[in-house]
C-alpha cells in the first residue's frame, strides 16, 4: 500500500499521534502464527499476568482493555457502588475529555476540585471529601488522580503516598489514571511502583498506546478488595477482545525490557529540549514547569493560528493564547529544531 501521509513530519499535538515502535510491530507479527484460544485464554495474556507482577507487585491483576477511557471507567465502576462518587481535580481526563463517558456509560457521579497546577492534596480533597451518610449527597468513595497530571505536572512517591494515605484514613479508595504513568517514572527516575504500589494505589488505569504500542490499555487492581466484577464489567462496556494475544503481546514487548523506560525518557527529554529552546524567543512565554513530555506556552494568537497550519498542536486556553505541546517516544532533536525554527520564523 502507498503511504497516504509524509511519515517524516511530526506533530506536536498529541504522542498518541505517534505511530508504533518497530519492537512492538514484530511483538504483534511474532503473535499471529496459527491459532490461539480467544478472549484473553491464549498464552500471550497468561505471561502477561507475570509481567505486570513483576513491575506492581504478586498481588496486581491485569485486564487489558482497548482504550484509556474504558480503562478508567471499567477501573472506578468495579470501585464504587450506584449511590456512590470519584473525587478528582477539576482538569483531570475523566472530567474533561473523555465525552462524559464516566457520568453517561459509567452511571458515576464526579466531583471535580479546582486546583492550581493539576494536582490534588489532602487539603484539597478533603474540599470533597464530606456529607458521609447524607442520602442527599452522592457518597465519596475514590479519589482519581492523575499521573502524569494534565498540566504536565508529576507527583512524587511522596505526594503519592499522602494522598493515599489521606483518602484511605477517610475511608476512601485511590485510583491512579496511569495514561502516562511511564513518563512520571522516568522523570522521577523511580521504577513504577513507587508511585502505585508502594504508596497504596488501589487500582491503576496503565497506559500503552502514548508510550509505543498500537492500542490498548490496562486495568490494574492493586488491592484485590478494592475493585469487584472486573471480568464482567469488561464485557459489558464491550472491551473484552476477542483476539486478545494481540493486546497481550504488545505490553509483554513494552514491558518486558526497558523499552517503555527507554522511550518515556526520550519523550521527556524532548520536551525539556522544546521548552529550552523556545523559552528566550521574544513573544513566548512558558508559564508552567516542563517535569515529563508536555510544553505549555503562550503566543500570540495570529502566530498560533499560522504556525498550526504548519505543525499540528491543540490550543489549551483561547482566553490566554495557551497552547500545549507534546513530545513522543519518535520525537527527535531534529524534530524539536524544526519545530522550534518555525515557531521563530512565524514571531518574526
Amino acid at each position: 500500500m502507498t503511504p497516504r501521509h509524509d511519515p517524516l513530519l511530526k506533530a506536536f499535538a498529541s504522542d498518541n499521534y505517534a505511530g508504533v515502535h518497530p519492537d512492538i510491530l514484530r511483538a504483534i507479527a511474532d503473535a499471529n502464527g496459527g491459532h490461539q484460544i480467544a478472549y484473553g485464554d491464549d498464552v500471550y495474556t497468561e505471561a502477561l499476568r507475570e509481567v505486570f507482577q513483576r513491575h506492581f507487585g504478586e498481588q496486581a491483576q491485569a485486564w487489558p482493555v482497548f482504550n484509556g477511557t474504558a480503562a478508567n471507567v471499567v477501573s472506578l465502576r468495579a470501585m464504587t457502588a450506584q449511590w456512590e462518587a470519584v473525587i478528582c481535580a477539576e482538569t483531570a481526563h475523566i472530567n474533561t475529555d473523555e465525552g462524559g463517558a464516566p457520568e453517561v456509560v459509567g452511571g458515576i457521579k464526579l466531583l471535580p476540585v479546582p486546583t492550581p497546577d493539576g494536582k490534588l492534596t489532602p487539603e484539597l480533597i478533603d474540599r470533597q471529601a464530606w456529607g458521609f451518610g447524607d442520602v442527599h449527597r452522592a457518597q465519596p468513595r475514590v479519589v482519581s488522580i492523575s499521573n502524569t497530571t494534565e498540566l504536565g505536572t508529576v507527583y512524587t512517591p511522596e505526594e503519592m503516598a499522602a494522598i493515599c494515605a489521606h483518602a484511605h484514613e477517610r475511608g476512601l479508595l485511590v485510583h491512579l489514571d496511569g495514561s502516562r504513568l511511564t513518563n512520571a517514572a522516568a522523570a522521577l527516575d523511580v521504577p513504577m511502583r513507587a508511585l502505585t504500589t508502594d504508596a497504596g494505589v488501589d487500582v491503576l488505569s496503565f497506559g500503552g498506546t502514548k508510550i509505543g504500542m498500537l492500542y490498548g490499555e490496562a486495568v490494574v487492581v492493586l488491592n484485590p478488595s478494592a475493585a469487584t466484577g472486573i471480568d464482567y464489567l469488561r464485557k459489558t462496556f464491550m472491551q473484552l477482545s476477542s483476539k486478545m494475544r494481540f493486546v497481550s503481546a504488545q505490553f509483554e514487548a513494552l514491558l518486558s525490557g526497558d523499552l517503555w523506560l527507554r522511550n518515556a525518557r526520550q519523550a521527556n527529554a524532548m520536551g525539556r529540549r522544546l521548552a529550552e529552546v523556545v523559552r528566550d524567543l521574544p513573544g513566548v512565554e512558558v508559564p508552567r514547569p516542563v517535569e515529563a513530555n508536555a510544553v505549555f506556552a503562550v503566543l500570540p494568537k495570529d502566530v498560533t493560528e499560522r504556525l498550526q497550519k504548519r505543525f499540528r498542536f491543540y490550543t489549551w486556553n483561547e482566553a490566554t493564547g495557551e497552547v500545549r505541546w507534546m513530545c513522543a517516544f519518535d520525537t527527535t532533536e531534529a524534530d524539536v529544531d524544526a519545530f522550534a525554527a518555525a515557531i521563530a520564523e512565524e514571531l518574526a
